[in-house]
């Protein structure tokens, strides 16, 4: 069982040169993967300085060495991308700050892999998108991420967490689950079942323009949720891209689709009144506006053509996980009460039907602008 992050801390602070003397370092944030502490410092008579430091989830986590192989290689590239283009570098963009062996990460006396990079300040991390211009703010982020990083090689970034949006082994899974029933569980959510099942041959659709040329392998950040975007305090625009574990080779129009998923809705991920739970089509409007307009031209147009469905199976994807999670006892996705991983299935199919329902309307959405 690992330690607990605080019984090393002072060992790690040690590690790192601050440039200043260390005063306090405390938890922060709201992630539930890794531990994240806030280092303040104090330099002489200027103002305090802060660091995030983190502890990288073993358990989320086997490669430490290749996770910040991936993030070193693409936070370096993306701060020469942004100088080129005239931004701030310091904002824009994380940095991985070496601790004093030279090493890409520090590891503890516990085995603990530790990183460090400056605290981004003058930002805000929102939880959720209150208003649409601050949902377009994060679409516009997130397709910059994916214009800059045109050109970065995805076939060299390492598969942090191997099938992570493999929408075909994820199915694969689910029938497993289906075939072994060992909890006795299917015979209550047959009707959630016969909706994966109905549509699997939508679980090749994305997968297959890839194998057959008709989209390319990009550089995806796989977790595009509000809160992994800093917004400037002044402006409100998306400053900076953060949480960058689950980077890696993937699919742009699944980072789009994920980001639909999780933010053009408005109910709870586990309500159980499905007449709350809906597709916003203004929201998605908003974002799809704001998405290509941050790539910059950067997309094919295939892949513009396929924005929706990588919101659709983004939705399918992710409430098969939940139905799987729950026909094997749900031991992945945290539960507070009994049948919470269906309810959250549920939510997810509610959605996939309602993009079904409105998919003319979505595809015009996206043919407005694909050529803005």
């Amino acid at each position: 069982m690992a330690v607990a992050a605080e019984q090393t801390l002072n060992e790690v602070l040690s590690a790192f040169d601050f440039g200043a003397p260390v005063v306090g370092a405390i938890r922060y944030g709201e992630g539930h993967i890794n531990d994240t502490f806030c280092v303040h410092t104090q330099p002489g008579e200027a103002p305090c300085r802060r660091f995030i430091l983190q502890r990288m989830s073993a358990a989320a986590f086997k490669r430490p060495d290749q996770l910040m192989e991936n993030i070193i290689g693409v936070t370096d590239y993306l701060g020469r991308e942004i100088e080129k283009k005239g931004g701030d570098r310091a904002r824009e963009a994380l940095e991985v700050l070496r601790p004093k062996n030279g090493e890409p990460y520090y590891t503890d006396s516990q085995g603990g892999a530790w990183r460090l990079y400056p605290f981004v300040e003058r930002t805000i991390c929102y939880q959720s998108a209150q208003t649409p211009e601050l949902f377009a703010a994060s679409g516009r982020a997130f397709g910059r991420f994916q214009q800059l990083l045109r050109d970065y090689p995805a076939d060299t970034l390492h598969e942090t967490i191997p099938h992570f949006h493999d929408t075909e082994d994820r199915l694969a899974k689910f029938k497993a689950a289906v075939a072994a029933d060992k909890l006795g569980r299917a015979a209550e959510c047959r009707k959630e079942i016969e909706f994966v099942l109905a549509r699997e041959a939508d679980c090749s659709v994305a997968l297959s323009a890839m194998r057959e040329g008709r989209i390319p392998l990009r550089v995806t950040h796989n977790d595009t949720k509000l809160n992994n975007v800093l917004m400037d305090e002044k402006t409100g625009e998306g400053l900076c891209i953060i949480d960058l574990d689950t980077v890696m080779p993937g699919l742009a129009i699944n980072d789009f689709g994920d980001s639909i998923r999780f933010g053009a809705n408005h109910s709870a991920e586990d309500e159980r009144d499905l007449s709350k739970v809906a597709l916003d089509v203004g929201l998605f409007e908003a974002y799809t506006a704001a998405f290509l307009e941050g790539a910059g031209g950067s997309l094919t147009d295939e892949e513009i053509g396929l924005l929706p469905w990588g919101a659709k199976l983004m939705t399918l994807e992710c409430g098969m996980r939940f139905l799987t999670d729950y026909l094997v006892g749900d031991e992945y996705f945290h539960i507070s009460r009994e049948g919470q991983n269906l309810d959250r299935a549920r939510t997810q199919f509610k959605l996939v039907g309602d993009m079904e329902a409105r998919w003319d309307e979505l595809e015009a959405i996206v043919g407005r602008y694909r050529t803005k």
